[in-house]
């Protein structure tokens, strides 16, 4: 049987628990981690799209780090994006600054119409360490 290690980001754990389910599970060497979203601690929307992007990477990589990698272990993302056609550019403005360099990882963007009151999610896979 797989065995599954919840991974919680500092000072969020409550959120997870109360919309009842893990933020990251390590499992078989992998990090899965669920849908990070431009949220303040309290879990209020952080204001501004670029802004929203930045701290959904900040929320990501906190995450990352508590496993004990980084973004430049990440092999898989997907990207939900509210409105794509007009917001596109403004998020890929944001991504170079967490991205790093080749060989980059897979991606797949998914245009959605409504994402919980956020304009942007990244979910990512890792390779762990």
């Amino acid at each position: 049987m797989t065995t599954r290690e919840v991974v919680f980001p500092p000072k969020r754990q409550a959120l997870y628990e109360k919309n009842r389910y893990s933020p990251a599970i390590r499992s078989n060497g992998f990090l899965f981690v669920s849908g990070q979203v431009g949220s303040l601690e309290d879990g209020s929307p952080q204001q501004g799209l670029k802004a929203q992007v930045r701290q959904a990477f900040e929320n990501l990589n906190a995450l990352l780090a508590e496993a004990g990698c980084s973004f430049d272990d990440v092999i898989d993302v997907t990207i939900f994006m509210v409105d794509p056609a007009s917001t596109f550019e403004d998020v890929w403005s944001v991504v170079p600054d967490y991205w790093g360099g080749p060989p980059y990882p897979t991606l797949t963007a998914v245009g959605v119409t409504w994402l919980y009151g956020y304009d942007f999610e990244i979910k990512v896979i890792a390779k762990l360490p």
